[in-house]
This record gives C-alpha cells, structure tokens and sequence, in this order.
C-alpha cells in the first residue's frame, strides 16, 4: 500500500500505525502522531489501521539547552 510520510511517499506493509512507529524506533521518545490532519492519541496507534494514501505526519520533541 502507498502513504505519504511526512510528505514523501512510502510503499509499506504495515496494518496500523502502531506496526509504522515500531519500525521508526521512536519507543521511549516523545513523539506525536497525525493522520489525514487529525491527531491521533498514542493509546488508539494499535488500533488505528492505515490505509492506502494515508497522510500520516510523525512529529519529534527535541530537548535543548
């Protein structure tokens, strides 16, 4: 199935958004989660299917001093 990620297209395999955040590696990072311009809770990623040209923006916190 084809997304777009962060604006760029991406063909992936993934059900759910959760299976998506998994292969970024952002477990333990703070992190928000947008799909088709509406944020989605970090408890509904697992439950939240993905489907074909899906919008999804993954947004990092990034700490500094």
């Amino acid at each position: 199935m084809n997304i777009f990620l962060n604006g760029e297209a991406l063909t992936t395999e993934f059900n759910t958004l959760f299976e998506l955040v998994q292969s970024l590696q952002l477990d333990g990072k703070r992190f928000a989660v947008e799909m088709n311009e509406q944020i989605v809770p970090k408890s509904r990623l697992a439950e939240t299917i993905i489907q074909n040209n899906d919008k999804i923006e993954i947004i990092q916190a990034v700490g500094g001093g």
